[in-house]
């Protein structure tokens, strides 16, 4: 028997010679896929919400607002998240949400809750509210 056949060893698999690396690699791609996947609802989820008439009712009633343009300057934009929610079934639906807004001379909340029966949509509250004068302004009346 020749000594090199005694300490030959059999040549590894391919899982055996490359596990070290692969599974962090494929820890890491499920986690950036998770990642992306979260990141793309939330972006899909807000960009319904802006696009959504009682969101684009509200913005619009509240930047067109004189009393609200005095109150943060122009130009009015939304700051951070919106809040709340839209409920759409069938022939009904509902929403309540909060939309952050900021100007030059301060910021303040627009609360819009509303209802859609058939094809319109009536609003129950229509809301500023002011961060810096802790005032509100009624859009609705």
């Amino acid at each position: 028997m020749d000594q090199h056949d005694t300490l030959h060893e059999p040549r590894k698999n391919w899982w055996q010679r490359n596990w070290k690396w692969f599974v962090p690699t494929g820890c890491l791609t499920l986690i950036v896929v998770f990642v992306i996947f979260i990141v793309a609802m939330f972006f899909t989820v807000t960009s319904m919400l802006k696009e959504s008439t009682p969101y684009v009712d509200a913005f619009e009633a509240a930047t067109n607002n004189s009393y609200v343009i005095e109150q943060l300057g122009e130009p009015i934009e939304q700051s951070a998240l919106i809040q709340g929610q839209i409920s759409i079934s069938n022939s009904a639906s509902d929403a309540d949400i909060s939309i952050p807004l900021k100007g030059p001379k301060g910021e303040a909340m627009l609360h819009v809750i509303g209802t859609k029966n058939n094809s319109e949509w009536s609003y129950s509250k229509m809301k500023v509210y002011f961060t810096t004068s802790k005032d509100s302004l009624n859009l609705l009346e």
